[in-house]
């Protein structure tokens, strides 16, 4: 390796290599294709991000700034934590990385682009976006990377990654990286990589999760989960939490009744602008908020010091979901806990994620939050409630991070936080209400004569406010006009017998109501 990039790591305190990374940096330095597959937490990303670092050439070496490697990936969370972490890898070198992804301003990262990368690490959709303007050049990128391989290729992302792998050259070297390679994938890799070698850091025996954290599955009700939440998230000694839940809408709930009920947390969903979402993990990495409730985009990849605890609230789609969930916790080592609260709809999934990790939970046990295996699991206080103490309300919570204007784009939101979402679509109806009372004006609403003017024969019928029942009744000459404009003082009812407008038009409208006499009966008879 370059000893700039050892010193680097060095500096970030990273000296020794985990398996994934002693068995592919050999053949990955070497320049061959290969499929990474390791437990969540043992360092995948340093495992083809050393390799990427050796080989570019950087503007001290002669470089051109053309981008020579690119690093794709499924969320924009994760995109942000890789390319950190190659930026913080590739520093006394002077490799300049830059992260591509949606939901901000393109701006800057074309300002970015210009002034010259050398590794690139991107969502599929902006990478798209940017080659297409032209702004991003893949035309030299000879190293090619799909981290989480198993999502990128799935059936979604399939056509964005084929135009991607039309876009860079063919001689190139590529490689694939996740905690999880179903057979098929590995098949699909095969048909855009050179002989590559597929390197499992782990036996057949050994399993997908990671030993070093403890799981305890229970059989939850979901009118209890806000109480039993509440229960686990007092557990003695605990550092930061992660929760999952399968959708977006159930996500945002749980963040607010624990907020409610005095925790400090904080939502990570797709309903969120970016900014509210960055907001959220940085003040969850700052430890201003201890407990951050995701949906998936947060399984993956996504590396947080001090996550002791994971709860899925709702259980998860499979068992990769389930093995990348419950890998937040337990990294690089370190312990953790890792709770699934299972519905009884949800039983047969279970049963299914259970059978296929060959884990020992095929029934779990009834648990509510009085039970007392709860508080002896997971060490928690036996006085501990639905509320958090106001004692330990120590965290400074969402609000003291600060929300940046990252120029989004697809999302008008006023506010962050966990109201953000909603705050923008109540700013977009506002301006909304605001436009179309302006627009109410210029027809003559406000604008057009008083209330009290009644309407002459040489004024439209259309100017001002609507009046009384005279005013539609008048179908006549300018007399009727007249008639009706004098009748706007009095009810409809005071109406003089005489004029001729009116008695023109009360027959017509008694024989349209009129059953027997549609056929042409006289208004004599009508009456």
């Amino acid at each position: 390796m370059h000893p700039d990039i050892i010193a680097s790591l060095a500096d970030v305190g990273i000296t020794r290599t985990f398996a994934i990374q002693e068995l592919t940096l050999p053949l990955a330095l070497a320049g061959n294709d290969l499929i990474g597959q390791a437990r969540t937490g043992t360092g995948k990303t340093l495992g083809f991000g050393v390799p990427l670092l050796q080989r570019v050439v950087p503007p001290s070496e002669g470089g051109d700034g053309v981008p020579q490697a690119l690093v794709v990936v499924p969320t924009r969370e994760l995109c942000v934590q890789v390319s950190r972490d190659l930026a913080a890898a590739g520093t006394r070198r002077g490799v300049r990385v830059q992260a591509i992804y949606g939901g901000r301003a393109f701006e800057p990262q074309v300002a970015a682009l210009q002034a010259g990368v050398e590794v690139v690490v991107g969502t599929p959709g902006r990478l798209l976006d940017l080659a297409q303007r032209g702004d991003l050049v893949l035309g030299k990128v000879r190293g090619l990377v799909l981290d989480e391989a198993d999502e990128m290729l799935d059936l979604g992302f399939l056509p964005d990654i084929e135009r991607i792998l039309a876009m860079v050259p063919d001689k190139r070297q590529t490689m694939l990286f996740s905690a999880t390679m179903p057979g098929p994938i590995v098949t699909l890799s095969r048909s855009f990589m050179t002989q590559p070698t597929h390197i499992r850091a782990h036996g057949n025996d050994e399993g997908s999760t990671v030993p070093q954290t403890t799981q305890f599955i229970y059989r939850a009700h979901n009118l209890d989960k806000p109480e039993l939440l509440s229960r686990v998230l007092q557990s003695r000694d605990r550092g930061l939490v992660m929760v999952f839940c399968r959708t977006k809408r159930t996500a945002q709930k749980v963040a607010d009744d624990l907020v409610e009920r005095g925790f400090a947390a904080a939502a990570v969903h797709g309903d969120l602008g970016q900014g509210a979402r960055e907001q959220a993990l940085r003040a969850f990495r700052a430890g201003k908020v201890d407990v951050l409730v995701a949906t998936d985009v947060a399984a993956r990849g996504i590396d947080v010091t001090g996550v002791s605890h994971v709860v899925n609230y709702q259980c998860p789609e499979d068992e990769k979901t389930y093995v990348h969930r419950i890998g937040r916790t337990g990294r690089a080592g370190s312990t953790g806990v890792a709770v699934t609260l299972v519905d009884w709809d949800d039983i047969p999934r279970w049963q299914l994620i259970n059978k296929a990790l060959e884990l020992d939970f095929t029934d779990p046990p009834e648990t509510y939050s009085t039970s007392p295996w709860v508080y002896t699991d997971l060490d928690v206080p036996t006085t501990a409630t639905g509320r958090l103490p106001r004692a330990q309300r120590t965290r400074e919570g969402l609000g003291a991070e600060t929300l940046e204007d990252l120029g989004e784009t697809g999302k008008r939101q006023k506010t962050g936080g966990r109201d953000g979402a909603r705050d923008g679509g109540r700013g977009d109806r506002d301006r909304a209400d605001r436009a179309d009372r302006a627009d109410r004006g210029d027809r003559g609403g406000r604008s057009g004569p008083g209330r009290d003017d009644a309407p002459t024969a040489d004024e439209p019928t259309t100017v001002g406010p609507p009046k009384s029942r005279p005013r539609r009744r008048t179908r006549g000459n300018g007399e009727a006009a007249a008639g009706a404009a004098a009748a706007t003082d009095g009810p409809a009812a005071d109406a003089p017998a005489t004029d001729a407008g009116d008695g023109a038009a009360k027959p017509r409208r008694r024989r349209r109501r009129g059953g027997a006499n549609r056929g042409g009966g006289s208004s004599e008879s009508v009456s």
